[in-house]
């Protein structure tokens, strides 16, 4: 069957390319891998990603009569179209997909440079981690996480059944998207967040001392993804400027509201409250929508606190005694107490289940606030 995959050709072993080749490893596939950086496929070879790709013998049907079933090309939007029309020219594979977070533009210039649009799927897996290379990667990043599908009115059903065996072997969740709707979305739910965490983090660079000393988990929580690497994120940002740049200009505007009616507040223009209230409202509303683990709109659950030592294996026994009073862990949190050898750790429990844990905790000696 064409959507049975055998062996799999991972072009760029950063985070991506490498969790892809390691979740085909845990299925059994052959992978290759290829990266200009020597040292990056050395390193995807050494956690098990696969073996090195060795094009001078490597064709559609190479010496071993073994055929790369398909090509995965984990590399930047603007390198996406040179590497397929590279690719196949040489015959490299019978199918080929990217993993690039923007799909307008490389859609687009591989159907300028000429590249054969009917073997080709355009696709991109939600999901990723501030740390970058592949040193970070994971087979089980993508496990129930969105994966785009942009085929074009010229990809044969052969080659889109591909790449859905590939999502499906990586436990991904397929959905075809248009490429231009796909592009308008990730821009509202990936690109402009990620610029606007980055704002946030920026004013830290010259915060005092004193104010770094007060920063709590709300602090970290809007900025984590700042972290991420500044290269990669430009050249994903340059993909899908307009789309960004449009989401970015209705965040300033309602920012800028915000902050006129904040200094008339300050002058003691007590109209302007009803303003900032409407906007924390509409934020809370957008924050219900997120979907929850299950897809869907995201169900209400109970936070139990706990205090949790500094110390190995304290989330493990708690957890243990989760399981003991049967009681599912929906989600958790660690806040961590600067200075001190402990933190909080919250517990996502369904309603019905916190004061089951809340007892269990309390009778096995465990502080919960």
């Amino acid at each position: 069957m064409a959507s049975e995959l055998r062996t799999v050709l991972v072009v760029g072993t950063g985070l991506i390319g490498t969790s892809i080749a390691l979740a085909l490893r845990e299925r059994g596939l052959r992978v290759l891998l290829a990266d200009h950086d020597q040292g990056a496929v050395r390193l995807a070879r050494e956690l098990g990603a696969g073996e090195e790709w060795q094009p001078e013998a490597a064709s559609a049907s190479g010496e071993s009569g073994e055929t790369i079933d398909l090509a995965v090309l984990a590399v930047p939007p603007a390198h996406v179209a040179g590497e397929l029309l590279a690719l196949q020219r040489k015959g490299t594979a019978t199918f080929y997909t990217d993993v690039a977070s923007v799909k307008v533009e490389p859609i687009e210039r591989a159907a300028q440079l000429g590249c054969d649009m009917s073997t080709y799927v355009a696709s991109h897996p939600l999901a990723g981690r501030e740390k970058s290379g592949p040193g970070a990667a994971r087979a089980e990043l993508f496990l129930g996480r969105p994966w785009a599908l942009c085929p074009t009115p010229d990809t044969t059903p052969e080659a889109r059944a591909a790449v859905l065996r590939l999502v499906e072997l990586c436990g991904g969740n397929p959905i075809e998207v248009d490429a231009a709707e796909h592009d308008q979305a990730v821009a509202v739910v990936s690109h402009a967040p990620h610029v606007t965490a980055s704002a946030v983090a920026a004013r830290l660079a010259d915060a005092s001392d004193i104010a770094l000393g007060l920063a709590g988990q709300g602090v970290r929580d809007v900025t984590r993804i700042a972290g991420s690497d500044p290269g990669l994120w430009l050249g994903i940002l340059s993909g899908n400027a307009t789309p960004v740049a449009e989401v970015l200009e209705a965040i300033s505007r309602d920012l800028a509201e915000a902050a006129t009616a904040l200094r008339a507040l300050a002058d003691g223009d007590g109209t302007v409250t009803q303003e900032i209230t409407q906007l924390l409202k509409r934020g809370v509303a957008g924050h219900g929508r997120i979907p929850g683990k299950h897809g869907g709109p995201a169900p209400a659950y109970v936070v139990v606190q706990v205090v949790v030592g500094d110390r190995p294996g304290q989330l493990a026994r708690l957890f243990q005694i989760c399981d003991e009073v049967g009681v599912n862990v929906e989600d958790v949190r660690l806040e961590h107490a600067p200075g001190l050898p402990l933190g909080i750790a919250e517990v996502s429990v369904q309603p019905d289940a916190a004061a089951v844990l809340t007892k269990a905790l309390h009778e096995r000696g465990w502080q919960v606030p």
